[in-house]
């Protein structure tokens, strides 16, 4: 009987084991599968990837209920201790803004006038779609967030991200419910940028640090710790003169930059619709003859 019992438990450690075995190599088998696919049928695993993410965000923003609840709970017992102290500096601030209110109407009324007397064109006007941030469910990119709004709510790639204090990154892929924000630090964010202060234009260019950095300035270009940056416009993807972040130190030819925006801080975004206008037709067969090819320049 004692031989008999110590088999099966030889049996059953063998077993055991065989499936062990069996279960890694069959693991090996699908990650070099899916390696094979990806590399095969790139916008397969994407269009996966999406889907995905349409059947996660929901969960993701159910799941984070309970959490945002706490975290205002806590916010809120700590900042009622200090509820008059705020209140007075509250009435300070806003007998200041008063008066830059009748400041600013004064010039806008002026800025109204010098417009209509120089006849100056206005540009595009931008439109937003707001939206919460519900985490990030994984992606090929380092640094991302996810959005709770798709094709669906007229998200569409390319598409500028803000925050209540400046720019977000812009939306890479998008899903009928969900879409993906590329932050401003990742390492594949490009996005064109001036300095504020004097004027000289550049690329900032993420290395998946907390900073991003400002390249491609000009060589008289001196920036200057402290100096703001803003959206340049170039491109036609992003409006001029969003708030980027600002200068933190310049080694060498290495301008780091601060985001004014912190990733781990931010719950509601709006994309911003935004189009550059396109030259009509009627437009461009005026500039050209018949023919199709440009007037000809009168002789002297």
């Amino acid at each position: 009987m004692r031989l008999r019992g110590n088999g099966i438990s030889t049996l059953g450690l063998s077993l055991k084991t065989t499936a062990h075995r069996f279960a890694a190599a069959l693991l090996v088998m699908t990650a070099l599968g899916l390696l094979v696919l990806g590399k095969a049928d790139a916008p397969l695993i994407a269009n996966w990837r999406i889907s995905i993410a349409d059947t996660v965000t929901p969960a993701l923003a159910v799941i984070q209920q309970p959490v945002r609840a706490a975290r205002a709970v806590i916010a809120e017992a700590r900042s009622w201790a200090n509820v008059r102290a705020k209140n007075r500096r509250l009435e300070e601030e806003n007998a200041h803004l008063r008066i830059w209110q009748q400041l600013a109407s004064r010039y806008r009324r002026e800025n109204r006038d010098f417009r209509r007397l120089l006849k100056m064109a206005r540009g595009p006007v931008p439109t937003f779609i707001s939206a919460r941030v519900v985490g990030d469910s994984g992606s090929p990119f380092v640094r991302t967030l996810l959005l709770a709004a798709g094709a669906e709510d007229g998200i569409k790639p390319n598409q500028a991200v803000i925050a209540a204090d400046g720019l977000v990154g812009r939306i890479v892929e998008v899903g009928t419910r969900s879409a993906r924000i590329l932050l401003l630090t990742d390492l594949n964010s490009r996005v064109p940028v001036r300095l504020a202060g004097s004027g000289y234009r550049g690329i900032l260019v993420g290395d998946n640090s907390p900073q991003a950095v400002l390249t491609y300035l000009p060589a008289r270009a001196k920036a200057r710790p402290g100096e703001e940056v803003v959206t340049s416009g170039d491109g036609g993807l992003f409006p001029p003169g969003l708030p980027v972040g600002v200068v933190t130190r310049v080694v060498g030819p290495a301008v780091h930059v601060q985001p004014y925006v912190d990733d781990d801080e931010v719950e509601f975004v709006s994309v911003v619709r935004y189009r550059l206008p396109v030259p009509k037709d009627d437009t461009m067969a005026s500039a050209t003859g018949p023919s199709g090819q440009p007037h000809a320049l009168p002789k002297r």
